[in-house]
């Protein structure tokens, strides 16, 4: 429990990090002489920097060579050297480059973390532990939105941006000194032939005998049947089923537009008629209604399953995408206080939606649907995949809002979400409490009869 959540806390950094920047936009575009395409680039740069760690944690396998915990170990220094440069940044060109670093340690936070916690949590408590990662995210992005307002009340109006980016050199050097109190994974510890280092371990995770017999005898089992294919190339055939599920799960949770929302609240607020510091205090808020939601779906994550937590916020996405986009059409440029209001509202229940379902489910279905040998390359395929479709919509999105106008935007999203909703019907196989090791058959990975019968379910 206390390995899976100091290590759950870089998902803290991980919301932090890419939260922050939505309330330094302003500033940026003023003191760089940003155009909007220009902000979008911008914004992106870390995004991109994720792409890079995503790619980078799946074809080097640093969590497979070095182990997770040296990997967590990097991404906390990586976290620590982006805030500080971020914040002494002289210029444009220096900037980029640091948001891009901690945007490295984002990318292969995403693809490591979760797999650490899937790895030391027992099948009945997996998706919450491993969920503990999503709700560090999101008190992550809570605490940024706080904490830009804050800044934005004590420092001077010049510099603020600059201490909204330092601030997170702090828990950046804590995740790192919290990280000498946790184990390396036994599962990889086993992978790699230590299995005595492994044994002692699973013991101090199950104190009960008879329990730590089976982890170990599981894991010893799943790494025999995989030893084979160790060296088998990721994209084949037999992964063909769960290469698919990772990648519709990851780009459908950026068409949602939640990235675009997240890093441009206090944007679409003050385009909705709103003051600078209402906005932060209604980006605040959404921070707020985020961190509860995706303590509410933590609870019942294991109980009601991964697909019924899906179908739930996509009918949310739904309703509250379809009203904003018909608010933005109607009103225009002129926004009464009622109007800006029913906004906050929808962005608030928008927010909900996205944590209850897919911002809880994604990592923890990621983590799960792949078999050990190539779990790392999993994990960082889906990464990859979702901040690549993260950097290209936060990328546009200013634009698109200018050119075509919040409206359009946000029914390019519910358009996207009705295809979420289908798949979810249609393919999305349920997980909740099947050993990892048992997964595979589940989802017919491996098993050829499965693949001819067609079933996953």
């Amino acid at each position: 429990m206390r390995s899976a959540v100091i290590a759950a806390l870089g998902g803290l950094l991980f919301g932090f990090d890419t939260a922050v920047i939505s309330g330094t936009t302003d500033a940026l575009q003023d003191v760089f002489s940003l155009t909007a395409g220009g902000l979008g680039f911008t914004v992106a740069t870390a995004l991109i920097g994720t792409i890079v760690g995503a790619a980078a944690t799946g074809l080097w396998k640093p969590a497979d060579l070095f182990g997770r915990k040296k990997v967590l170990y990097a991404i906390g220094i990586l976290y620590f050297v982006s805030a500080v440069g971020s914040a002494l940044a002289p210029d444009w060109v220096t900037f980029m480059v640091f948001r891009f670093v901690g945007g490295v340690g984002v990318g292969a936070a995403a693809a490591v973390a979760p797999i650490y916690n899937a790895e030391v949590s027992p099948p009945k408590l997996r998706g919450r532990m491993v969920g503990l990662f999503q709700f560090n995210i999101v008190l992550g992005i809570l605490l940024a939105y706080l904490s830009n307002y804050v800044m934005l009340q004590l420092a001077p109006e010049a510099t603020a941006w600059r201490w909204m980016f330092g601030v997170e050199a702090l828990p950046a050097l804590a995740f790192v000194l919290l990280l000498v109190l946790v184990p390396e994974s036994p599962r990889w510890l086993m992978k790699v032939g230590r299995v005595a280092e492994a044994d002692r371990v699973i013991t101090a995770l199950a104190p009960d005998p008879d329990e730590a017999r089976l982890a170990h005898q599981e894991i010893a089992e799943a790494l025999e049947t995989d030893d084979a294919e160790q060296h088998a190339t990721f994209f084949t055939r037999r992964h063909r089923k769960v290469i698919f599920l990772a990648f519709a799960i990851a780009a459908f949770n950026q068409l949602s537009g939640i990235n675009a929302v997240l890093y441009y609240a206090p944007s679409i607020f003050a385009s909705a008629g709103m003051g600078e510091s209402a906005s932060f205090l209604s980006s605040g808020g959404v921070g707020l209604i985020n961190l509860i939601s995706t303590m509410l779906a933590l609870f019942v994550i294991d109980r009601l399953g991964r697909r019924k937590l899906m179908l739930i916020g996509s009918v949310g996405y739904l309703v509250t995408l379809g009203l904003l986009s018909v608010v933005f059409f109607v009103q225009g440029q002129d926004f009464s206080g009622t109007a800006s209001m029913f906004v906050v509202l929808l962005v608030m229940l928008f927010v909900a939606a996205h944590a209850f379902g897919q911002g809880a489910v994604i990592w923890v279905f990621i983590s799960e649907i792949f078999p050990i040998s190539v779990r790392a390359r999993g994990q960082a395929f889906g990464s990859l995949v979702h901040w690549g479709f993260a950097a290209a919509i936060s990328w546009i999105f200013p634009l698109l809002a200018e050119v075509v106008g919040g409206g359009a935007a946000f029914a390019f999203f519910f358009v996207c979400m009705v295809a979420q909703l289908v798949w979810v019907l249609l393919l999305m196989p349920e997980t909740k409490g099947v050993p990892l090791e048992k997964l595979r058959g589940v989802l017919g990975v491996g098993d050829r009869q499965r693949n001819r019968s067609g079933s996953s379910r």
